[in-house]
């Protein structure tokens, strides 16, 4: 089919979806010239009312172009005044502009999106909410923007945003971003379903590329899309105040009604656990719980890089002595309360209530650069070398535990292939020049090591399908008295 499709339907499909776009192009051109922000927030004029049915029929021949013959919509869409925000879930494919191209919903999308020639017309058209890379200070600009529209009592149109933050495959709902949350208005909660025998619409950071994606769904001779508009989700005054709460209630609506689960690991935990660094982490690591609990803490990983050094200064100065609970929350300059407890529990590997800040800072490495295995190996030889500058093989073990978030690890194979000169003690440039000769280390000295041992220690799969890999979801996310993995028992 794909073969027949490629050489008859497929190209005329394509030229056809890209003339709709060309022909929409100098209808949202001219009706974007000369909008301001007063202009905007008054009621459409009557022939921008007109500009608006004539962009959504083209924009409706275009999906039917590309074998979306009949969009079935379910419940009724909110208006603005109703709920200044429709959250949009799952999110799993550049074809979930078709909601967006049926309301003209405001988006949140990257500012150098409007530099795209045509998309970038029609971007501006819908008037959405530019999020600047180049600005340190974007994302709370974003939310402040997002914030100022949803309390614009309606003046505004709706903002449309799919708060996972990146595609999943729709096997579950990944922690929602509490962005769309902060404002504290109603929502309407708008979920998607592509019911088609075969999925040729999921595009994650990990699968199908995008012209696959496009080429695969174009050789379809139907594609079935539902868009459900559930009711509008109006916030207790306790979700107002807390955005964290009122993303996750409205998360678990969403679910029910797809039938799917939630997890609890966001967007960042799948990219942390599938990071193409030279260790990759195995499927019981305890560093995406770890991860977890810095978020908890407010800290984001993504930001903390220049904060590393400091802490590693920190632990060096302890002079390898081991910390209390005490001592931990006045290093880390956090008061104690549950999170901390949990962090601190997860590197208490003798449950005697002391723990090796020197662990704190590789696991903290590897999840703030989870591809640079090289650095946080060199920051872990700093903290354990002795003068000489040199470590045992004691201390590699304790140093690629912690660095993968297991309980136990044989490294004598790795140990021994690095000390060629057998002194029974290496420096970071022994290891790094083996490094450099034998970039899959990892995958020939220890993850061979360990197949079929008792550690049970397995290598993640990257052919985890799509991404999201569900092997790293707990088993019950509702059930948050399940006591923590540590990192040794």
């Amino acid at each position: 089919q794909i073969a027949f499709m490629t050489l008859t339907l497929f190209p005329i499909r394509l030229f056809f979806a890209a003339f709709m776009m060309l022909l929409a192009w100098p209808f949202a051109f001219i009706a974007s010239m000369g909008s301001d922000e007063q202009e905007l927030e008054k009621p459409l004029s009557w022939w921008r009312k007109i500009v608006d049915v004539l962009l959504k029929a083209i924009m409706r021949m275009m999906w039917l172009a590309g074998g979306f013959h009949w969009i079935n919509v379910k419940g009724r869409r909110a208006l603005p005044a109703e709920a200044a925000i429709l959250t949009v879930a799952p999110h799993s494919s550049y074809f979930d502009a078709i909601p967006v191209t049926m309301t003209f919903a405001s988006i949140v999308m990257k500012a150098e999106s409007k530099d795209i020639p045509v998309w970038g017309t029609l971007i501006k058209y819908i008037r959405p909410v530019f999020v600047s890379r180049s600005d340190q200070d974007s994302r709370r600009k974003t939310v402040e923007e997002i914030k100022r529209r949803a309390q614009s009592d309606g003046k505004w149109p709706q903002i449309m945003i799919f708060p996972e933050g990146t595609c999943t495959n729709r096997s579950c709902l990944i922690t929602f971003k509490p962005g769309a949350f902060i404002p504290g208005v109603p929502v309407q909660p708008v979920v998607l379903r592509y019911p088609n025998k075969l999925d040729t619409i999921t595009w994650t950071w990990q699968g199908p590329g995008a012209f696959e994606i496009l080429w695969l769904t174009l050789c379809q001779f139907h594609n079935s899309v539902e868009i459900e508009f559930l009711p509008v989700y109006i916030p207790s005054e306790e979700e107002r105040k807390n955005p964290v709460l009122y993303a996750n209630n409205v998360r678990r609506v969403m679910a029910e009604a797809l039938g799917v689960s939630v997890t609890d690991y966001t967007f960042e935990d799948c990219q942390l656990a599938l990071a193409e660094g030279q260790l990759r982490l195995p499927s019981d690591t305890c560093l995406l719980e770890f991860a977890k609990l810095v978020r908890s803490l407010g800290l984001k990983p993504e930001t903390l890089e220049d904060d590393l050094d400091k802490y590693a200064a920190g632990a060096m100065k302890m002079k390898k002595e081991k910390v209390d609970l005490k001592e931990f929350s006045a290093y880390l300059e956090f008061p104690v309360s549950h999170t901390l407890e949990s962090m601190f529990a997860l590197f208490d590997e003798n449950e005697d209530g002391v723990i090796d800040i020197r662990e704190f800072v590789i696991a903290l490495s590897v999840v703030c650069k989870p591809s640079k295995t090289l650095e946080t190996i060199q920051v872990a030889f700093q903290l354990y070398q002795s003068e000489s500058g040199t470590i045992t093989e004691e201390d590699l073990a304790h140093i690629l535990k912690t660095a993968m978030g297991v309980s136990q690890i044989n490294v004598t194979h790795l140990f021994r292939a690095v000390d060629e000169e057998e002194k029974g003690k290496i420096t970071y440039d022994d290891f790094y020049t083996f490094a450099e000769l034998h970039p899959h280390f990892a995958e020939d000295y220890l993850y061979a090591d360990q197949m079929g041992a008792e550690s049970s220690l397995e290598t993640s799969s990257l052919s985890a399908p799509n991404g999201i890999c569900t092997d790293f979801s707990p088993d019950n996310t509702e059930d948050k008295n399940k006591p923590l993995q540590k990192k040794l028992n």
